[in-house]
């Protein structure tokens, strides 16, 4: 009788220890069979993140390779307003900086980053240009900071362009005397930098409701919009970007652009 209860103690450790390696098969198999399904989930996950990272790229490419085309036509007109009065000298001369800026223009539009002296050379060639479309009635400066390393810092390519041209056709252009547009770069420290396009027209209030097509066709606008929502979705930057009428804050005509640059990576 005995030998008969120590068998069946045998049989039910026996079973009892075969139940447990069973439990802790399943248990291991399924942690297995998890993390396998967690890793191929993340491996998609990841390609489809990379995959909209490309997709984003080829957009903000795209829309860094878009030009305004009134400005072409509008800088041949002005050099071809020279010739006519045979202004030699004055032609050639700005022939030869429209030749430089679409250079530029090619050039930089290939790129995703340029260093902030790359962007103000840009800047400068093309406010040239705008110059001699309003001869004296417009003036422009640029300011930087001497905190701010222009060689080291770089900048989303030919992003504040789009800006200055808006500055200039939409609050300058309706201005009555002479008009003028300031770029001003500012150190923020280690996180980033800031970029201030001031002009002292109109203001984007009044410029708005003198043209209502501008707010269904604002080429420029439209433009900068888009990037700056692809590059903060590129998880490369953080822009932020601010618009205000001058007369509601400072008391003076003009519109402030305030865009702040911070580069995640």
């Amino acid at each position: 009788m005995l030998q008969i209860e120590n068998n069946i103690n045998i049989m039910l450790f026996a079973m009892i220890f075969i139940a447990i390696i069973v439990i802790i098969s399943v248990v291991v198999l399924f942690g297995l069979f998890m993390s396998k399904k967690n890793n191929l989930i993340k491996e998609n996950l990841e390609a489809a993140l990379e995959n909209q990272k490309h997709l984003h790229e080829l957009e903000l490419k795209a829309l860094r390779g878009q030009m305004n085309p009134h400005f072409i036509h509008n800088s041949l007109n002005a050099i071809q307003y020279y010739v006519q009065r045979n202004d030699v000298e004055t032609s050639e001369y700005y022939l030869t900086k429209f030749s430089k800026l679409m250079r530029l223009f090619f050039d930089y539009s290939n790129k995703q980053h340029l260093t902030i002296k790359e962007e103000i050379l840009l800047l400068e060639n093309y406010l040239q240009i705008e110059k001699l479309r309003f001869e004296e009635k417009l003036d422009y400066s640029i300011e930087v900071e001497k905190s701010l390393d222009i060689e080291e810092n770089e900048i989303p390519s030919m992003i504040l362009q789009p800006l200055v041209e808006n500055a200039i056709n939409h609050g300058l252009f309706h201005k009555k005397g002479k008009g003028k547009v300031c770029i001003l770069f500012k150190n923020i420290g280690n996180t980033g930098f800031k970029v201030q396009v001031i002009d002292n027209g109109i203001g984007i209030n009044k410029s708005l409701a003198k043209n209502k097509s501008l707010a269904k066709n604002k080429h420029s606008s439209t433009v900068i919009e888009e990037r700056l929502f692809l590059l903060n979705e590129s998880n490369n930057w953080n822009v932020n970007y601010e618009i205000i009428d001058r007369l509601l804050i400072e008391n003076t005509n003009g519109t402030k652009v305030t865009l702040t640059f911070n580069k995640v990576n």
